[in-house]
């Protein structure tokens, strides 16, 4: 691969995950204004509204594609579109954005076991101990420090078990993109997982918006909200990640999952006027030491 390939892709990556952290920021800002699968419904129905029409004259050319691969689309769409948001909003109504955040750091490790057992990757030694250096940093962080933190995340909290079905599906849809067709671009392919993404999604909000009469109210914080998780959490991210995966790799890209709960710790200190202390520095050098670790194999991959 090209130098400057590579560097792109990283680039791509670094802020894809600091629009992701802020969305568990935001998230979690929000859970008892916006209910789970309207803010999910919402965010995806304004990425449409944004990205169609650059698209849809394109899906339609691609149309003989979209129905080859349909079950295909449709399995991608359902892990990283309608499961990974929905579940991630519904663990973030009861489960504090940083035990989400520590959870989150588990999918490298997800990918890797998944990468190993759907396509038969090897995992080289190099790679386990990067995730284990950049798992320790966000350890670190978390616990502030201290072990005697870590028991209180063991306690039972469904919202914990939500963000775990998050960190799998994603992690699945992270592996399943080696498949993805070359025939369909990035915008392609982003646009109609976002599609077939929010239909899968619809039923579920509808049971949330009429049966359950838990409804949105659209003011001043709840469209801003919603503009920031479609255009950056959304459009952007989704589209900068899969330009990383395709140019690094599943395994590699999942490292730069560990950069979410330092971006999220940021933007709280930022705009939640959380400090940050030696234990959050420290955790953070870990965290990039333990990426820089694992990346060294882009120009030696290992092959299945």
């Amino acid at each position: 691969m090209k130098t400057r390939s590579i560097l792109i892709a990283y680039l791509l990556l670094i802020a894809t995950t600091l629009f992701w952290g802020g969305n568990f920021v935001v998230g979690r800002a929000v859970s008892a204004e916006i209910p789970p699968l309207a803010l999910s419904w919402w965010r995806w129905t304004f990425a449409l509204v944004i990205i169609l029409p650059f698209s849809a004259h394109l899906l339609w050319k691609k149309r003989h594609i979209l129905g080859r691969d349909w079950l295909y689309l449709l399995l991608v769409s359902f892990l990283g579109v309608c499961n990974f948001n929905s579940f991630v909003y519904l663990g973030l109504q009861t489960s504090p954005a940083t035990d989400a955040l520590l959870l989150l750091s588990a999918c490298p490790v997800m990918i890797l076991l998944l990468s190993r057992f759907i396509f038969g990757v090897r995992i080289s030694y190099l790679q386990i101990m990067g995730v284990a250096l950049s798992l320790i940093g966000v350890m670190t962080i978390i616990t502030e420090g201290s072990i005697s933190h870590f028991s209180a995340l063991l306690s039972g909290n469904q919202g914990r078990f939500w963000i775990l079905a998050a960190v799998f599906s994603w992690a699945l849809y992270s592996v399943l993109l080696r498949k993805r067709s070359a025939e369909l671009t990035g915008l392609e392919f982003f646009s109609i997982t976002a599609i077939l993404g929010l239909a899968l999604i619809t039923p579920f909000y509808l049971y949330e918006h009429f049966i359950q009469q838990r409804h949105i109210a659209f003011n001043t914080t709840s469209v801003s909200t919603l503009i920031y998780v479609s255009v950056f959490a959304s459009v952007l991210a989704f589209l900068f990640w899969n330009q990383g995966v395709q140019v690094l790799g599943a395994n590699q890209t999942g490292y730069f999952i560990h950069l979410i709960p330092v971006w999220g710790i940021l933007l709280a200190s930022l705009f939640l006027n959380e400090k940050l202390y030696v234990f959050h520095w420290v955790g953070m050098i870990l965290i990039f030491s333990g990426i820089a670790m694992a990346t060294r194999l882009s120009h030696k991959r290992v092959h299945p």
